[in-house]
């Protein structure tokens, strides 16, 4: 239950405390007196989207501070549990607006975010605007408010989950088959491309080495003359012949040389190994130079593969290995593909299935929840002289989606006979405030703690209807806590707790202020509410008859 509104400097309040009662509390007051700024600004304390421009001209920042009694059980106690904050039996929000339009929020005089304060504000107020048949003439609303009354969010969220994962499931199986599509395409390609290259075999570093080869193959019909001249120079016949018959001669003779050719006789025998070395190496390059020119061939076929292979894929010689590897990947994925398609479509049907088994058990307790709502509805309107009228939650088949595939519209008749329809083409202006009425007060019926705001619920009707609505808000108030703005007398006159708005201007500067009327003072102000501007003694009396009625 709201316990107190205090407010300080909001758009033309400059100081206002106003301290609210169980049961019925009703605010009255001329047009553009400042009601709707007291619901502006318990809106801005319970962190709803509402004016940008909230502070009072002149002041620094505007405050308002809202006290709730909490009942043992409340659900805002889950709420600030899961924030981590203090819990009482008391909840005390404070949030101020700073010039510059920063928004600073405690709960219990810990900082919280906007988020938290809408979080406890849906435990703790339920606002019924001027404009909310708005939504209630809008059918997109209406399977949210039927899932509202029957308490199917459990169903709602399993559904969306079904929903998701069908999504999901499908968008999987779509690119799997737009990627094996892709693949086909290039199937021919690359099969024939994988032959290619496996019959060429090609590996890194190849293509150099043939390269080598065969510029040295080609040049050894120049050189080879040459190397084997060479060749018989160095050997027995040539420069080794005759470096070894120095050295015998230079061994008979050394005997009486007295070691004078010792060091000329080291260095021919070094000179005869690295002759010797000369001699093998030249050696071992004729036999390299005696090519087979069919070696040379076969040299320059696999060179001539391995390049054209490279030309064709663009890519260099030693990356034909790595490519050729790629392409048997995309072919076993193409091969593989066949048996992927076959469990991803296996997995849509599976979430097919669970969706469609979340969507009829939703579908299902719609169905109950309409009844029940239907039945509800017709125990609301009776009181609110609607019995003739009907309320009728009709459900149909839609396309299917996250909530499900109903679609859910509130049909109303207004006179027996009369045909159905939607509220907007049966309904006038009184009647449309009173079908909300009921409804709002089936929607809430179950809210235990919750206070309900009714902003000029009543409009559009009066006398004896007006009457009805009065007591209806009355009785509804008996175990809650009700507010409600209204221009009707016969509305202010039910009322357990009565306040007057007033605008003034005071000092050059307009200000509103709420005034708690006594039982003398409610005369005057349900009699001001009958007449106008002119308060007569009829009205009085016509008041009088109102409040004792």
């Amino acid at each position: 239950m709201l316990r107190s509104l205090d407010i300080r400097d909001m758009l033309i309040i400059d100081r206002l405390e106003l301290t609210l009662s169980p049961g019925l509390n009703v605010l009255t007051g001329e047009t553009g007196a400042g009601k709707s700024i007291l619901l502006d600004a318990l809106g801005f304390v319970l962190g709803w989207r509402g004016r940008a421009e909230l502070v009072r001209e002149g002041a620094e920042q505007g405050e308002v501070v809202a006290e709730f009694d909490l009942a043992p059980g409340h659900p805002a106690f889950a709420v600030l549990a899961e924030a981590g904050l203090p819990q009482d039996d008391v909840l005390i929000l404070r949030r101020v607006n700073a010039q510059d339009g920063r928004k600073t929020a405690w709960a219990n005089d810990r900082r919280v975010s906007g988020e938290v304060l809408r979080q406890l504000s849906d435990t703790l107020v339920e606002l019924h605007g001027q404009h909310d048949d708005r939504g209630l003439l809008n059918p997109r609303g209406h399977r949210q408010m039927l899932d509202a009354f029957g308490g199917l969010e459990d169903l709602v969220a399993r559904t969306r989950v079904a929903w998701r994962d069908l999504q999901g499931a499908r968008a999987a199986l779509e690119e799997a088959e737009a990627r094996l599509a892709a693949v086909r395409e290039e199937e021919d390609f690359l099969r024939h491309a994988v032959a290619e290259m496996d019959k060429v075999a090609p590996e890194p570093g190849e293509e150099e080495t043939l390269d080598a080869s065969r510029r040295l193959m080609q040049a050894a019909g120049r050189i080879r003359e040459d190397v084997a001249r060479a060749h018989e120079a160095l050997g027995s016949s040539g420069a080794e012949g005759l470096l070894r018959d120095a050295a015998r001669w230079l061994e008979d003779a050394a005997g009486q040389a007295e070691g004078t050719l010792d060091v000329a006789l080291a260095a021919l025998d070094r000179a005869l190994v690295e002759l010797g070395d000369a001699e093998d190496g030249v050696a071992r390059a004729l036999d390299r130079l005696d090519v087979d020119p069919g070696e040379l061939e076969r040299v320059e076929e696999r060179l001539f593969a391995i390049r054209a292979l490279s030309r064709k894929h663009g890519v260099q010689p030693d990356d034909l290995p790595g490519l050729a590897d790629d392409f048997r990947t995309k072919l076993a994925e193409l091969d593989a593909g066949a048996g992927d398609l076959k469990s991803l479509r296996r997995g849509v049907g599976e979430a097919e299935a669970a969706y469609e088994d979340a969507a009829d058990a939703l579908g299902q307790a719609r169905a109950e929840a309409a009844g029940e709502l239907d039945t509800a509805m017709a125990a609301e309107l009776a009181p609110l002289k609607m019995e003739r009228a009907t309320f009728a939650t009709e459900i149909s088949e839609g396309d299917a989606g996250p909530e499900g595939r109903d679609h859910v519209a509130f049909t109303v008749a207004t006179n027996p006979g009369a045909p159905a329809g939607p509220l907007n083409r049966i309904a006038s202006g009184g009647e449309m405030s009173r079908f909300l009425l009921a409804l709002k007060v089936c929607l809430t019926s179950d809210a235990e703690g919750l206070t309900m705001i009714f902003d000029e619920i009543d409009r559009g009707v009066g006398g004896a209807t007006a009457d009805a609505v009065g007591r209806r808000l009355e009785a509804l108030a008996e175990d809650s806590q009700v507010l409600v703005v209204t221009h009707s007398p016969q509305v202010a006159a039910r009322a357990g707790h009565h306040w007057r708005v007033e605008k003034s201007v005071e000092g050059g500067m307009t200000l509103s202020r709420v005034t708690s009327l006594s039982e003398g003072e409610r005369v005057d102000e349900i009699a001001r509410m009958l007449a106008g501007d002119t308060v007569t003694d009829e009205a009085r009396a016509a008041a009088r008859a109102l409040l004792s009625a």
